[in-house]
């Protein structure tokens, strides 16, 4: 397996627990951009249908809290874990709030906006926008919020993914 420049980003867990991107090397990774109070905020529950569907399979959802667009995030780390897991029942691992743009921008974002996708380059436009990473960690997918995580595009790129790492 090739050794990303993924796996040595730091990464701090929703509880406080300081790890790298690389806990999650040799899965199939959607990381998405998330908030508590947003319009695309029920997409919590398709995450979580996602995430317990195929995390035997392999994958992995990383919830990354972000409070950069009009504020939609502004709880404090355990206001955002209690209120994933008494909404959602959230089991998919989060991190602590990050920023993903601008001059304090997370590094895993820093690496995540590099690739280039369709319609999508560049930087994050607005909360639940999705990357999958392959089990090799390479940025395969990138896919904007309004796509709901159990739309088919997710979906058949995810068992995909999954399909490859199988097949490695």
């Amino acid at each position: 397996m090739s050794e990303s420049a993924l796996y040595d980003i730091p990464l701090t867990l929703i509880d406080g627990t300081e790890t790298t991107f690389g806990q999650f090397a040799g899965k199939t990774v959607l990381v998405v951009n998330v908030a508590s109070k947003c319009g695309f905020t029920p997409q919590y529950a398709g995450l979580e249908s996602l995430y317990t569907k195929f995390a035997d399979d392999g994958l992995v959802v990383l919830g990354l809290p972000c409070n950069q667009f009009m504020g939609q995030e502004p709880g404090t780390e355990q206001d955002i874990a209690e209120f994933c897991d008494l909404n959602f029942g959230v089991t998919f691992p989060l991190t602590a709030k990050v920023d993903v743009r601008g001059k304090h921008q997370h590094p895993l974002y820093a690496e995540l906006t590099q690739f280039k996708h369709g319609m999508l380059p560049g930087l994050i436009k607005w909360n639940f926008e999705k990357f999958l990473i392959n089990a090799n960690g390479e940025v395969i997918d990138r896919f904007g919020s309004a796509v709901e995580p159990e739309s088919d595009a997710i979906v058949n790129a995810v068992e995909a993914a999954l399909a490859a790492e199988r097949a490695a």
